[in-house]
């Protein structure tokens, strides 16, 4: 029975490797998709924190009073960063984004000095811009305030139906995640049907027989996570030294809390479809097994 035992165990690890070789690929691609959801969150943010509120001054601001605005633009939680604008950085502004030089017909600078600012995230909807627009016109030294309003409406609509679609794709993929690696357990499982059939039948108990499979479970589901890891960051460094942008949306935080997530869903279908194995076998009849 012993020697009977041993050549089942012996017959159980090459469908160990295969699980976790299987286990592995599975998470590495739900990992790949997890990847691409945090980077469209980020590059939904970056797109946001890049749109622009130009607050246009009164020509008769002296400097006192323009210390005074803005400082109260600057201590509103809606700032981002901000940037005083003279008339002749407003100029060479309009210059640089292919605008034609007004020398020749003008005298003067017609722009304003101005205070431009981004806005935070959070805050980047046109309902709030509206509000904020109000806000800052009730100054008595503020001539108007402009900002992209079709812009931002485009760019929260095309931001809910983008987090939409892959809020659809990840409720998908992790559907078809848990059934693969459920899959790939029991196919590793049926190599060792008689060995916890033969261990039932000398009298061991339920815990007795599931616990030494499922530590491995937990050992085979956190090398499939860790391995899965390795390789999607290997994979998000080689996307970054091609892709220059990905590295201004890289979030090492989120990329770390993303793959310690593979290393638990690894853990822990592969706990659970092992010891479901496990109960399956332990019901079964011995003529079944065949």
């Amino acid at each position: 029975m012993s020697q009977s035992g041993k050549a089942s165990i012996k017959r159980g690890k090459p469908s160990y490797f295969m699980s976790i070789l299987g286990v592995t690929l599975v998470l590495f691609f739900l990992g790949i998709i997890g990847w691409l959801v945090i980077n469209a969150n980020k590059l939904g943010s970056h797109f946001k924190e890049s749109v622009e509120v130009r607050v246009f001054l009164r020509g008769d601001l002296n400097k006192k009073d323009s210390v005074a605005l803005v400082n109260f633009i600057a201590a509103k939680p809606y700032v981002r960063t901000m940037e005083y604008v003279t008339k002749e950085a407003g100029k060479k502004r309009y210059m640089d984004d292919g605008g034609e030089d007004w020398n020749k017909v003008l005298d003067e600078n017609p722009l304003p000095n101005a205070i431009y600012f981004k806005v935070k995230s959070q805050y980047v909807s046109s309902d709030t811009l509206q509000a904020i627009k109000k806000d800052i016109e009730l100054q008595t030294y503020v001539s108007d305030v402009a900002y992209p309003d079709a812009l931002v409406g485009n760019l929260n609509k095309n931001i809910r139906k983008v987090s939409i679609g892959l809020l659809v794709l990840v409720i998908i993929i992790s559907l078809v995640v848990i059934f693969l690696i459920d899959n790939t357990i029991r196919l590793a499982m049926f190599s060792n049907r008689f060995l916890i059939k033969t261990m039932q039948m000398v009298g061991a108990t339920r815990w007795f027989i599931a616990k030494p499979l499922n530590i491995k479970a937990i050992i085979n589901g956190a090398i499939s996570g860790v391995i899965a890891s390795l390789l999607l960051y290997i994979l998000v460094l080689i996307a970054e030294g091609q892709l220059e942008w990905l590295k201004t949306i890289h979030d090492s935080g989120l990329l770390i809390l993303l793959f310690l997530i593979l290393i638990l869903v690894g853990i822990g279908i592969t706990l659970f479809s092992t010891n479901r194995s496990v109960i399956k076998y332990l019901r079964m009849k011995l003529d079944d097994l065949y």
